[in-house]
């Protein structure tokens, strides 16, 4: 088998631009990018979305940025064009939105989907939460669900980023495990030269939450660190401060800026690794969500043990690997949280595991390996595979109907409006 994807032609329809500084999943946007430039593929991206201030400069990568268009007959001759060798969805509803038209006008483009959270599992958690009442099971079976796994059908590789989602969908769902592919962060080794920059434990002051507040998991764990967490641990560390960051906090978000009560509402860190690199703690009450959080990641490379959830820390370690303490009770957390604020050697203790943790879980050069011998098979063997899992045709052919035709009418509407 040919082992090169050299010169081959990627486009990578994002969501949005990525903001790295803003969000895990343009962190992991960024990795994505390095390695497909890495293997010397030529790099094409676009998005609907506008740039933002905050939007990363991509030139680093040598990409071609793209136009994109939606709901527009102008994108498929940019598609006919292009002739892409490969084609990546950010989210399956940029899949649901273009993915007809890269049948149509690529028919021979490879396609991967990159979910970067399985978006139905976290919505089912939302509303389970919401509702207090049945099982998780009771909200699994929703349209969404239905929606992301149709988009899962019509790709012939889809990215997850936890080992727990790749079991739901194959044991729950049915879903083959050659169409799945497990791709955690990719993180560099830490280095000696890194950990000599860690400040001490008695160089550290106060606990620290981080998170993008566009996402809704992010905003219910401040609201609990408020109003369940922070009056109990208060009692316990009164002169001790707690510091929340995230970016696109809005209103409400800023109204819990307390400082009498050392409550402290940031915003937006310009970075990320030295605000979580002052705290001695991170503490992170998430009550519902999905896939892997960078902001644990951020915390091993910078020595910032945590307290979180089963929620919080599910598929990426167990929790004699886990640099910090899980605990889903209130009192147990703020128990936790103490312990690990007041006694160095337990906070030392966690500190390493954080450190094995990225280099054995999250390392990049190994999960890289894997990808690349995975894309080089279906790159060698698409008509196969499209054979072997002709039921992703079957979806292609029926359920990309439905949305081409959508598609098309917002197209004739949208004319008819601007002849107007």
């Amino acid at each position: 088998m040919e082992n090169s994807l050299e010169g081959k032609k990627i486009l990578i329809i994002g969501q949005v631009w990525p903001e790295s500084r803003s969000s895990a999943a343009g962190k992991r946007m960024l990795q994505l990018l390095e390695v497909f430039q890495s293997w010397n593929m030529t790099l094409y991206f676009g998005s609907t979305a506008q740039k933002s201030p905050y939007s990363d400069d991509l030139s680093a990568f040598q990409l071609n940025e793209i136009e994109v268009y939606l709901n527009d007959e102008r994108m498929d001759q940019v598609l006919a064009d292009l002739q892409p060798d490969w084609v990546m969805y950010d989210r399956f509803m940029i899949e649901e939105q273009f993915g007809w038209r890269v049948t149509t006008q690529c028919p021979q483009a490879r396609t991967l989907l990159d979910t970067e959270d399985l978006h139905f599992l976290r919505y089912a958690r939302q509303e389970h939460l919401k509702k207090g009442e049945g099982v998780l099971e009771d909200y699994l079976y929703s349209d969404r669900t239905k929606r992301e796994l149709a988009s899962m059908m019509r790709c012939d590789l889809t990215l997850l980023i936890s080992q727990a989602e790749f079991d739901l969908l194959t044991q729950r769902f049915r879903i083959a495990e050659e169409l799945l592919f497990v791709l955690p962060f990719l993180e560099e080794e830490i280095t000696a030269e890194e950990q000599a920059h860690w400040l001490s434990f008695e160089d550290r002051e106060g606990f620290v939450f981080i998170g993008n507040f566009i996402h809704e998991p992010n905003w219910q764990t401040v609201l609990r660190l408020k109003t369940e967490i922070w009056p109990l641990l208060r009692k316990t560390l009164p002169q001790v401060n707690l510091h929340i960051y995230g970016a696109y906090p809005s209103a409400k978000v800023l109204q819990l800026h307390n400082p009498k009560e050392k409550f402290f509402i940031h915003g937006r860190a310009e970075d990320a690794l030295a605000v979580v690199g002052k705290a001695r703690v991170m503490l992170a009450p998430i009550a519902f969500g999905a896939g892997i959080k960078g902001k644990f990641v951020d915390g091993m490379r910078v020595g910032t043990p945590n307290v979180t959830t089963t929620i919080g820390m599910e598929a990426m370690a167990t929790e004699e690997e886990w640099n910090g303490y899980k605990a889903d009770e209130v009192e147990l957390f703020v128990e936790k949280a103490v312990a690990l604020y007041q006694e160095k050697t337990i906070w030392l203790e966690k500190q390493q595991k954080g450190m094995d943790l990225v280099q054995k879980k999250y390392s990049k050069s190994a999960h890289t390996v894997l990808l690349k011998a995975k894309m080089l098979q279906l790159d060698q063997e698409l008509e196969a595979h499209r054979k072997a899992h002709f039921l992703l045709e079957v979806f292609k052919h029926h359920t990309a109907q439905s949305t081409k035709y959508m598609g098309l009418w917002i197209e004739e509407k949208n004319k008819y409006k601007k002849s107007e």
